[in-house]
């Protein structure tokens, strides 16, 4: 394996890309830095060099920030998204429910007059019961979707303080994250 194919495969294993070093040389704030040092070579170009390297770890620390911020807006987005799928889900399971109860009451009137006011106390339950089902299931999502978020709120504020940038960006690397 030569060189250029291990910074290859280097390059697609990480998660940050490597930067380019023709894109390096054609930056505007390291190639007018690079030019302060060629064009003084009497002076000492350490103070130079040291102002090189500040820039570079700046403009490296204002990448990382961005990526974990980016990180943290898109699990917080699949979040939102996954707990209104959920909402919708159990929205439509309300609706079909209580549509096959009121069916089921029309037939047993028709079918069955003189039990009719029992019948229909029977389904009105039943309804009750689906809604405070619906509205069990509603809070567990909102709980769960919370739950998440303060969970990628603690792993973006890790990530900010160890200065660290998530490993997987699009895809969770916290833990569980289902619904």
């Amino acid at each position: 394996m030569g060189a250029e194919e291990a910074k290859t495969e280097a390059e697609e294993k990480s998660v940050i890309p490597l930067p380019d070093p023709v894109a390096k040389a054609s930056h505007p704030k390291t190639s007018a830095t690079v030019e302060k040092v060629t064009d003084k070579p009497d002076e000492k170009n350490s103070g130079a060099v040291v102002d090189r390297d500040a820039v570079l770890a700046a403009i490296e620390t204002e990448k990382r920030l961005a990526l974990i911020k980016a990180w943290e807006e898109s699990e917080k987005s699949k979040a939102e998204n996954r707990a209104h799928k959920k909402q919708s889900a159990t929205g439509t399971w309300e609706s079909s429910m209580i549509a096959a109860a009121e069916a089921q009451l029309k037939k047993m009137e028709e079918k069955l007059e003189k039990k009719k006011a029992e019948y229909g106390e029977r389904m009105k339950n039943k309804i009750a019961e689906i809604h405070k089902a619906r509205e069990e299931k509603r809070a567990m999502i909102e709980a769960k979707r919370r739950e998440n978020l303060v969970k990628i709120e603690e792993a973006a504020a890790n990530y900010r303080t160890s200065g660290t940038a998530p490993k997987k960006f699009g895809a969770c690397s916290i833990g569980s994250f289902d619904f």
